[in-house]
């Protein structure tokens, strides 16, 4: 066989990290001539983006055996396996397992749908990786599924159960990467806050993350992929609030400002939770930057109610919004609920997205004639601790952390010299 596998990933950060492991066990099976498509299933139309790059990938890759994975292939396997163009179905446990490429690269997947019950996974693999799309980044798996039934998610029917990394292994490759010359590294999961529930002595993610900080010394940067602010515990908020290598960025689980629409949800906080822990965080820590999920048009949302959500963008002093237009998931129980206008749905997606603008402009404005550190992703750009953007006229030293002063802004990134 010649070349190598071709991996088409869709959805969250968690995916493309592993889409990165299924890589190195492709490889490592001696796999080149396959297209691996790790599909999303957070929407109906992330599905049938799913299927539309199954098709192109069949046309573009005559020859090429076409391999599909990912939660949109263990909710519903049968779909996908009466493609024409698909020649195997892996679920999201059997993708991690190393017998599984194996069994494919000498002809043993006698099945070509290999799909079990991902609510009976008791444990998580923790598959290795050097890296993630830059030399500067890495993100490490902690935590895997979701134990809470949002009205909106079908995630955990994709994911299983919550399931937690041993600290210990979490460590382990910190290490390994750190050795690697990473300066930065970000845990990353489905239910971050949920972790170690269902490990001995059942610690808490803020025992994770003060482990990591006291053990890795050499580690330059650590941060934390999105979190339940309600979830957080007293040895969480204690490390970001005093830890200056635990970065001062937080992306929250949110989803809407509105308390009626919350309960409907079946979300765990109110608006007031939501605006009293970034006041404490903030407080306690100035130079904290939020980010945010927050879903627009959810079903019976009124406009008042939406006019809640758009408070709290201020309220909470959000910066980074991932703005997501409500899509009908059948199979959720906000499916059944009273649907708002598709056309209502994407006026006010468009009007939380214009305001999120707005709060990135204000953030950066604030920024111009301070000095930070800055980490360099590519020659000439980088990110502050903030996580925003930082763009300069000559090469920097790629991986590296490089003390510059912002000169200006131009609405969407820094300017930076060092």
């Amino acid at each position: 066989m010649t070349g190598a596998p071709i991996f088409e990933t869709l959805g969250c950060r968690l995916n493309a990290y592993e889409s990165e492991a299924m890589r190195g066990q492709a490889e490592a099976a001696g796999l080149n001539d396959l297209v691996v498509i790790n599909t999303c299933a957070v929407t109906a139309e992330a599905v049938r983006t799913a299927k539309q790059k199954i098709r192109r990938a069949a046309r573009e890759n005559p020859g090429k055996k076409i391999v599909v994975t990912g939660c949109a292939a263990q909710i519903d396997p049968r779909d996908f396996a009466d493609m024409a163009e698909v020649d195997h179905v892996l679920g999201n446990h059997e993708k991690l397992t190393p017998e599984s490429w194996r069994n494919l690269a000498n002809g043993q997947a006698n099945d070509k749908v290999q799909v079990r019950d991902i609510m009976a996974q008791t444990t998580t693999n923790a598959p290795l990786i050097d890296g993630l799309g830059t030399r500067a980044r890495a993100y490490v798996q902690v935590q895997n599924g979701c134990d809470h039934r949002c009205t909106f998610c079908i995630i955990p029917y994709g994911r299983g159960n919550s399931r937690s990394v041993p600290a210990d292994v979490v460590v382990e490759q910190i290490k390994r990467l750190v050795a690697r010359g990473y300066n930065e590294v970000v845990l990353t999961g489905v239910d971050m806050t949920s972790w170690g529930a269902d490990l001995a002595a059942t610690p808490r993610l803020g025992d994770l993350v003060t482990r990591i900080l006291k053990l890795v010394p050499d580690l330059a940067r650590l941060r934390i992929s999105s979190i339940d602010s309600i979830e957080a515990d007293p040895a969480l908020i204690e490390a970001i609030c005093h830890h200056p290598r635990l970065m001062p960025h937080l992306h929250l689980s949110l989803q809407a400002g509105d308390n009626m629409i919350l309960k409907r949800m079946k979300r765990r906080h109110m608006r007031e939770d939501a605006i009293e822990f970034c006041q404490m965080l903030r407080a306690a820590r100035p130079e904290m930057v939020f980010g945010a999920d927050i879903i627009a048009g959810f079903p019976t949302e009124t406009e008042a109610m939406f006019e809640n959500s758009l408070a709290l963008v201020a309220d909470c002093g959000l910066t980074w919004l991932h703005v997501f237009p409500y899509s009908i998931r059948q199979g959720t129980p906000a499916a059944r609920m009273p649907q708002v206008a598709r056309d209502v749905i994407k006026s006010r997606a468009a009007r939380l997205r214009a305001l999120g603008d707005g709060q990135v402009a204000t953030y950066l404005a604030a920024q111009v004639g301070r000095v930070q550190n800055v980490l360099m992703e590519a020659p000439r750009k980088g990110r502050n601790e903030g996580f925003a953007p930082v763009v300069f006229e000559r090469d920097q030293p790629v991986g590296q952390i490089v003390r510059a002063k912002i000169s200006g802004h131009d609405g969407a990134v820094l300017l930076g010299r060092p």
